[in-house]
């Protein structure tokens, strides 16, 4: 330990911290890249030819030996106390001039670490790759039990409906590539709050409810995914997976703690958010249901991957479809609505054009015009187009005779 050669020492040293860092700025400069999303196809950007199992490797190796060898130093000088401080020493060298540093300078110029490291390390990492592939493999053997259990879970989570929805819209794509191209470009100006289930409609389950009402529930329910909460839907917990307990529910053996346990946290959606760009997010968040909640933080309802992608799809649809449970027609001509209907949907199956930038549902939009809880004698005139109040309950429409005039007005008046 006294013949130590303290020049060869530190040169080693030095040379090690300099291919750490290096390899982190490589590493960091595929990782920008990657998490990039521009406008250019994905193959256009510039891509990391060397193996990422050598890149560890190599890297782990490099800082290895610059702690052995800073320790072995700090003890030719330091007697006892060296270890301790080369433990320090190391771990602040390591950290900013191998990581903190690299990292800074690839996500400046990301391009020129992976140009760098495609030309000078790809022979380096071929090489090294062979001792490399032992530990993948051994890694691979400890994850292996786990990837077997969580599978069928994350099978589950993919609905029917999702399936059918984009075999339809493939579907739909090759016969009507330029209306689907329109159709996907106008979900820029339609906003999370157009196609929202309203918070009145939303099925969830209660907290504070016993236990049996919640497994009848969810007996009855159709919905995978539903939000949990505490008294009112403005506090919520979590959103429920029902498939992961369904097994529970003939048997009645489900528990709330079982229940807790099959949920996972909620995702809150801003209700201006457009849809083209709600779509993106569902995808990046790996998400298929999300709260809808105002400036306030206020839940105004939900919406669903399904709910996009029925507005791309049903543009391809006949507009002037009845295929809505909550319109039903009469042979004059005349139509009975269910208030709960929502204006963008009852416009687009009629072909109508009732105004929808302000309330979303039709009991919304009467109780606007009327500025009051209207009684069911009420008849009102919006536009061109008359409609009569046949039933309300709880304060609020609940079925309404609506037909076209030649009128174009806004008035109410009573029977």
């Amino acid at each position: 330990m006294d013949n130590l050669p303290l020049g060869p020492v530190l040169g080693v040293m030095a040379l090690t911290l300099l291919w750490s860092a290096l390899f982190t700025a490589v590493e960091a400069a595929q990782n920008h890249l990657a998490a990039q999303r521009p406008n250019n196809r994905a193959g256009d950007r510039p891509r990391l030819e060397v193996m990422l199992q050598s890149l560890v490797l190599s890297k782990t190796l490099c800082n290895v030996v610059s702690v052995i060898l800073g320790t072995l130093l700090a003890i030719h000088l330091l007697d006892a106390r060296g270890p301790w401080l080369a433990g320090f020493g190391a771990t602040c060298i390591i950290l900013t001039f191998t990581e903190f540093l690299p990292r800074l300078l690839a996500s400046r110029h990301p391009q020129a670490f992976i140009s760098l490291g495609n030309g000078l390390l790809k022979p380096v990492f071929k090489a090294i790759y062979p001792l490399a592939w032992p530990f993948e493999c051994i890694a691979k053997l400890v994850l292996r039990p786990f990837t077997v259990q969580s599978g069928p879970i994350a099978q589950q989570d993919n609905d029917d409906t999702t399936g059918k929805l984009l075999n339809e819209l493939a579907k739909d794509a090759r016969a009507h590539k330029p209306q689907l191209t329109n159709s996907i470009q106008a979900l820029d100006k339609i906003t999370v709050n157009d196609i929202l289930v309203p918070r009145s409609e939303v099925d969830g389950i209660n907290l504070d409810d016993p236990i049996e009402e919640i497994i009848e529930q969810l007996i009855i329910s159709r919905h995978t995914r539903l939000p949990v909460f505490h008294s009112d839907i403005n506090q919520v917990e979590a959103v429920l997976n029902t498939r992961r307990i369904s097994h529970l529910l003939p048997r009645g053996e489900l528990t709330v703690e079982q229940l807790l346990a099959a949920c996972y946290e909620p995702y809150f959606v801003p209700e201006s958010t457009p849809l083209q760009l709600q779509l993106l997010n569902f995808h990046k968040q790996q998400r298929r249901l999300g709260l809808v909640v105002d400036e306030y933080g206020e839940v105004q309802g939900i919406v669903t991957l399904e709910d996009i992608l029925e507005e791309i799809v049903g543009e391809f649809e006949d507009e002037h479809s009845l295929d809505n449970p909550h319109i039903h027609p009469l042979a004059d001509g005349r139509f009975v609505i269910e208030g709960a209907v929502s204006i963008r949907e009852l416009n687009k199956c009629l072909g109508w054009h009732l105004p929808c930038d302000g309330p979303k549902t039709l009991n919304g939009l009467v109780t606007e015009a009327l500025e009051s809880i209207p009684e069911t004698t009420v008849c009102l005139k919006i536009g061109r187009y008359r409609l009569e109040i046949l039933e309300t309950e709880e304060n609020r429409v609940s079925r309404v005779l609506v037909w076209q005039t030649g009128a174009l007005s806004l008035s109410g008046r009573k029977r």
